[in-house]
């Protein structure tokens, strides 16, 4: 025997309308949270700890014949070598995570990223099998950068797609926490690592964070398992290439979100990496550096979420522009601080940074989901923040070391740089439209 059915406002916690590929089963907010973070904060715990030895080791590893600052801007190019295949993973990936599901696609962005990620730990050093050892780092970053591609967008729509109306803000701002745990286990690992080797990490210890970024990724595939099965819906819901058809019918979001992504990425990695090289220069140690990594990353995973609960209630557009206005504040403030050669004042710069980087990041995901249909999101998502990234990130750090070389030590062109990207950052996001109190069947036809 049939029952009434319960009212809209009774229903379980999941989106009233089909989802991507497919319509799903019910999600909890905690197992949502535990995919959509944990599954991320893997990811980028690979990314960081990469980007932490680009800064301080393998200049000396992999291009030892190379003086220490021309190392490191070598060091950086290969960990932005890795951009260079996120549009494509992005593109490839968000593809058939459209047309065949999402869960397939993100067990596979775990196995590829986790897999490379113990093979750098593997590798030998340029002093034993000489111009081979740099050639397998950057194909392996490659391959770490293809996987990233099809993670972000992904893990973003599991939270987004299943929250409840007036929460899709917070529920995406999960992946967001996850970047921010993935960096404070990176910075963790390596500054346990660090004080355990005695500040030796050449020699061998380096290796360890990598091997245990591999084994850590079973977790993350416990995880992604549990996800409920999604299949290609028939009737020809998808388009047949999900992206083109994206492009076609919303061209201005697609460039604009790319320019929100270029901002957003651009400072992401100059804080996260070049800025720990530049302290090294300033005479800080490499155990300082990584103390400072550290806390920035306990604050971004406590600002993450608020400033998505923010954006639920005001609106994406004020957080998101709001955020860029006081990064540019913080970013021209923050190398006088250091000059200052203080230890706990470049720590509280460093927490400050953590935070404020979070005002935008936590609604990100949101903002950029909530622009697109449905049936192209993974695509249009996952294509649009990856060109961004690897347009920003991708070239970041190596622009900033380039430019510091050029003015002999005097950071004002990274500030004028970095400064250009946060301002491109909010105009593009003043450029789309808030769609935070739409529920996503309005945002299918708006």
């Amino acid at each position: 025997m049939k029952g009434t059915p319960l009212p809209q406002s009774l229903q379980p916690n999941v989106a009233l309308e089909p989802q991507g590929p497919s319509s799903r089963r019910p999600v909890s907010a905690g197992r949502t949270f535990f995919i959509s973070c944990f599954g991320t904060a893997l990811e980028f715990y690979d990314f960081t700890i990469y980007g932490l030895a680009a800064a301080l080791v393998f200049p000396q590893l992999f291009f030892p014949d190379l003086d220490p600052l021309t190392g490191t801007l070598v060091a950086f190019a290969s960990f932005g070598a890795g951009f260079l295949a996120r549009p494509l993973g992005g593109i490839v990936l968000g593809h058939f995570g459209d047309r065949f599901g999402r869960r397939k696609i993100l067990i596979l962005t775990l196995i590829l990223m986790g897999g490379s990620t113990f093979l750098i730990g593997c590798l030998p050093s340029a002093d034993s099998i000489g111009a081979a050892a740099p050639m397998l780092l950057i194909a392996l970053r490659l391959v770490q950068g293809f996987s990233a591609g099809g993670e972000w967008g992904g893990a973003a729509l599991v939270g987004i797609e299943a929250a409840p109306e007036g929460r899709r803000g917070l529920w995406g701002s999960f992946t967001s926490m996850g970047i921010g745990l993935g960096v404070l286990m990176g910075s963790g690992v390596f500054s346990l690592t660090d004080a355990i080797a005695g500040g030796e990490m050449a020699s061998f210890a380096w290796r360890v964070p990598f091997w245990i970024g591999g084994l850590l990724v079973v977790a993350g595939l416990i995880a992604r398992l549990t996800l409920p099965q999604d299949e290609r819906p028939s009737g020809g819901e998808t388009p047949r290439i999900p992206l083109l058809a994206v492009m076609k019918s919303h061209p201005k979001q697609i460039l604009m979100s790319i320019g929100v992504s270029y901002g957003y990425n651009t400072f992401t990695y100059i804080a996260t990496v070049f800025l720990m090289s530049y302290v090294l220069q300033r005479g800080f140690t490499g155990s300082e550096s990584l103390q400072f990594q550290l806390w920035g990353a306990v604050a971004s995973v406590i600002s993450a979420p608020l400033a998505a609960i923010l954006s639920d209630r005001i609106g994406r557009k004020p957080v998101m522009v709001g955020g860029s206005v006081m990064l540019i504040i913080y970013f021209v403030a923050f190398f006088p601080a250091i000059e200052t050669h203080t230890g706990w004042i470049a720590l509280l710069m460093f927490t400050l940074g953590g935070a404020l980087n979070t005002v935008p990041q936590g609604p990100l995901p949101a903002f950029l989901s909530e622009q697109f249909p449905a049936a192209s999101r993974y695509s249009a998502i996952s294509a649009s923040y990856q060109i961004g990234s690897a347009l920003g990130g991708g070239t970041a750090a190596t622009v900033a070391t380039a430019l510091l070389i050029a003015t002999h030590g005097d950071p004002i062109g990274v500030v004028i740089y970095t400064v250009t990207a946060l301002a491109v950052m909010g105009l593009c996001s003043w450029g789309l439209r808030d769609n935070a109190k739409l529920t996503m069947a309005e945002i299918e036809t708006a």
